[in-house]
């Protein structure tokens, strides 16, 4: 009774404060346009100053060699293993989000390609599935016709999700499994996949800039990478872990450690540093009454981000034919 009138409480203060962030952020912007409803697109100009640096392009040279498990994480999903396809367990949440989610991935990656196959639009396509645990996202997307590889590094995470695809014949030449890091498969991968998806699993990484690296190595050119994570804000402390992991236990406390958590901003120039140009960021949200998630405006906690690698790298030559057109007032810059 005590949660349910909680539940009540932080959902109805978490949407006014989500309308509080809408109209701060409209009367912050002093005529600057807003950002469409639900969804946003970085603009040129941002993405000029960023691409540009001392009338250079900014050109990725980290040497990234850590590893992005944690193995405190590894341990904590290890227990939780044999709970991934409880839909009222642990891991309801994650089912849920597949509303929101799923579509996510596909409409934008229709976007890209266009339908192949009716009734299986991503046909053709690969996906690969970062942190796949179950195969609670893998298995939709290959009903959707993709061919599908989940990578986790929990053996028995991936046991469990072998074990659930196999009573579906549909999946058993979309969608495989392997318990693996990314960096491992980064450095075997040769035929790159068109789009990679790592869903709820950047909180729990132990480098970030590992990540992106791998994610940009083994993509295609002109693929696609789709996040959904958690927001680092005095709002996701509460809700995301005070609420959702103390109170509510919609997840096990000790889940998530908001010092792991990312801004949408953050995680952007994080991105771009490695050559992905950020097409779109959603807001989310979570309601513990009816257990379904929604898109909104503003991302005080969750949110999805597509980003995309480009079709080429940059050539020096044109990068200071750019830099010298973007340095001359009146002269247009013209961007593939």
């Amino acid at each position: 009774m005590y949660s349910s009138k909680f539940a009540r409480l932080a959902f109805g203060l978490l949407a006014e404060s989500t309308s509080i962030c809408r109209l701060t952020r409209h009367v912050s912007s002093k005529g600057k346009p807003l950002r469409s409803v639900c969804s946003w697109t970085v603009c040129q100009h941002h993405r000029q100053k960023s691409q540009l640096s001392n009338g250079l392009t900014r050109l990725n040279v980290r040497t990234v060699s850590q590893s992005t498990v944690d193995p405190a994480e590894v341990r904590k999903f290890q227990a939780m293993a044999s709970k991934w396809w409880d839909l009222q367990g642990d891991f309801a949440a994650l089912h849920s989000m597949n509303d929101l989610r799923v579509p996510f991935v596909r409409d934008n990656l229709l976007n890209v390609h266009g339908v192949r196959q009716l009734g299986k639009p991503l046909t053709g396509l690969r996906i690969l599935d970062v942190g796949c645990g179950g195969g609670l996202l893998s298995e939709p997307l290959g009903r959707l016709g993709a061919n599908v590889l989940g990578i986790d590094p929990v053996e028995d995470s991936v046991r469990i999700a072998e074990l659930h695809s196999s009573y579906d014949p549909e999946l058993q030449e979309r969608v495989r499994y392997q318990a693996c890091t990314l960096e491992d498969l980064a450095e075997e991968e040769v035929e790159g996949f068109h789009a990679v998806v790592a869903s709820e699993v950047v909180e729990h990484l132990a480098d970030l800039d590992a990540f992106a690296s791998c994610c940009q190595q083994v993509l295609k050119p002109g693929g696609s990478l789709f996040i959904t994570t958690i927001n680092k804000t005095n709002l996701s402390y509460i809700f995301g872990i005070v609420a959702a992991e103390q109170l509510l236990r919609i997840v096990p406390s000790g889940t998530h450690d908001w010092d792991k958590f990312i801004s949408p901003e953050d995680l952007e120039r994080l991105l771009e540093s490695f050559g992905f140009c950020v097409e779109a960021i959603r807001g989310m949200m979570y309601n513990p009454l009816t257990g379904a998630w929604s898109w909104q405006e503003s991302t005080p906690i969750n949110y999805a981000l597509h980003a995309v690698k480009p079709k080429e790298e940059p050539q020096p030559d044109r990068v200071w034919a750019e830099s010298e057109n973007l340095d001359e007032p009146g002269r247009a810059t013209s961007h593939s």
